[in-house]
């Protein structure tokens, strides 16, 4: 499975000191259930902790993701900076998410290797 983030979202990440371990770790979390909202069209929110605390005192993070495929971030907050993501944010996301999970391989790839998409397990 992919494990990929936007070029909006590495660059959030970075400044947010996010590492791609906690990351892939909050993937896992996403395939087991664990800290997430299931916010329709296989779009999550999913909660991610900050370095050195909790994932009360973290960051949430919306992800496309389709089972045994690939993952990928969109876009993150933290939680004391905004509570959620209005309903117009929520439809870009899901056509976003709709789109990025339509690319076919070698699309996928091209975004890849554009940089468009990071791969997280590439820069671990």
């Amino acid at each position: 499975m992919k494990k990929l983030t936007t070029k909006w979202f590495r660059k959030w990440s970075r400044k947010a000191n996010l590492s791609n371990e906690i990351l892939i770790k909050s993937i896992s979390d996403l395939e087991n259930g664990i800290s997430t909202a299931d916010l329709g069209s296989h779009l999550f929110k999913l909660r991610v902790k900050r370095k050195g605390g909790g994932k009360r005192s973290g960051f949430r993070t919306i992800v496309v993701f389709k089972k045994g495929d690939r993952a990928i971030f969109l876009y993150g907050f933290g939680k004391n900076e905004r509570e959620n993501i209005d309903q117009n944010e929520l439809n870009f996301f899901k056509r976003l998410g709709s789109d990025l999970l339509n690319l076919n391989d070698s699309q996928l790839c091209k975004a890849i290797n554009d940089k468009i998409l990071c791969d997280l397990e590439d820069t671990v």
